[in-house]
């Protein structure tokens, strides 16, 4: 594949708005510990992602979905994490990739699984600063833009607008009986935190339904759960258990319809020995 027709893929168009808000975040915040984090990230995450594939004796292919588990893990830990944790958190990334699976797509999204591990073993800080909740409001037109692009691609417009509008809509109702400091979600950088996991993490192919009427109930399903996690514990890790939580629905879905389709094969075999 030449890089024309790659760039025009979902993962090449992912690759390069990642790699775009990583460097407009970078030149924003006036310091390069985000272009130096988001290397190393991506450097590891390539060399365990191929390190997995040539241990499962798996044909060599590009290792993009590797490159954007790890320019995303980079665009939402905080600038000043050290370098070790990012690389275990980017190992824990790709190895929930390879180990964690479901007729050899991963079950949960690589990134999110990682992020919330991180959080719970080394107590990382997210800041989102590559979703551009520190610079001007307008920057949010950046994430606007080119999660439309990502979204249509993918075309996941029922699971994105059913999360964002279940989402919102919860935060303002808590918001209005005043629980659990809500209305702080409705700002930045909640609001840019909301709008890139929406956008760049939960319209992640294979870890999400392809039906509309299954990404709607996904989507829902996410948002409810995860909001509700922010009503009781607030912080930002409520958006990567509430999509784990939609991915493990989204999985138990496939299962089921893979079972159902073995099933009636089944069936349609044995009635054809019995005629």
């Amino acid at each position: 594949m030449t890089a024309k027709k790659w760039l025009k893929t979902p993962k090449g168009f992912v690759t390069m708005a990642m790699i775009t808000y990583l460097l407009v975040a970078s030149m924003g915040s006036k310091e390069l510990a985000g272009i130096r984090n988001g290397f190393v990230a991506v450097l590891i995450s390539i060399i365990v992602d191929i390190l997995c594939n040539v241990i499962k004796k798996r044909k060599w292919s590009m290792p993009d979905g590797a490159v954007i588990t790890g320019l995303i893990i980079s665009l939402i830990l905080s600038t000043a994490t050290s370098l070790g944790v990012i690389a275990w958190t980017v190992v824990i990334a790709i190895l929930s990739k390879h180990l964690l699976v479901y007729k050899k797509k991963p079950i949960f999204n690589p990134a999110a699984f990682g992020l919330l591990l991180s959080v719970l073993l080394f107590q990382t800080g997210q800041s989102w600063w590559g979703a551009f909740g520190d610079l001007p409001v307008w920057t949010i037109l950046f994430l606007l833009v080119g999660g439309y692009k990502v979204t249509n691609r993918v075309n996941k417009f029922p699971q994105v607008f059913s999360f964002l509008g279940t989402s919102f809509f919860l935060l303002l109702l808590m918001g209005h009986f005043n629980i659990g400091g809500a209305v702080d979600a409705l700002r930045p950088p909640f609001i840019n935190a909301t709008l890139f996991f929406g956008f760049f993490m939960l319209t992640d192919p294979p870890t999400s339904p392809g039906k509309d009427k299954d990404q709607i109930v996904f989507g829902i399903l996410t948002a409810v759960s995860g909001t509700v996690i922010y009503g009781f514990f607030g912080g930002l890790m409520y958006l990567f258990i509430g999509l784990l939580i939609g991915n493990f629905y989204s999985f138990l879905k496939k299962r089921s319809v893979s079972k159902v389709s073995v099933n009636r094969s089944t069936v349609r075999s044995t009635k054809g020995m019995l005629s």
